[in-house]
């Protein structure tokens, strides 16, 4: 047995500490499609984007919550340590990630024939990978 999905993709939450700053990164760098805002309890709010069909969620708190996750990528802890955007311009992201001042952990690398990585950081240390797939 498994969950009867009803859409195709998936809603991500991400607690971050400066929304100002998580915007700039994910609507303005990433390019995500700012749609709304809605309050969250406790004095937040949540800024919708979408990431093709998958709903991004950046929430922000006028008071942010401790503690911080454990930092480092992969290695760093366990839970949830990164998602993954499929991109036909990894090279592209990574040289203006650098410009304007994202950290860049995993630089481009193949991890299997025609497929290359990235990792990139968010402003509060969260990683996103960039995958691009040349097979496709």
């Amino acid at each position: 047995m498994g969950v009867a999905l009803n859409k195709d993709s998936i809603d991500l939450g991400i607690i971050v500490r400066d929304g100002p700053a998580a915007l700039a990164f994910y609507r303005d760098f990433l390019g995500l499609e700012h749609i709304a805002d809605t309050p969250v309890g406790d004095g937040g709010t949540m800024h919708r984007l979408m990431a093709g069909s998958s709903l991004i969620k950046v929430i922000e708190f006028e008071q942010p919550p401790e503690p911080r996750p454990a930092p480092g990528g992969l290695t760093g802890g366990s839970g949830y340590r990164y998602w993954t955007m499929t991109v036909s311009n990894l090279d592209e992201m990574v040289a203006a990630a650098t410009a304007h001042g994202y950290s860049v952990p995993t630089a481009p690398r193949e991890i299997r024939p025609g497929v290359r990585i990235a990792m990139i950081e968010d402003p509060d240390g969260n990683w996103v990978e960039l995958l691009e797939d040349l097979n496709r």
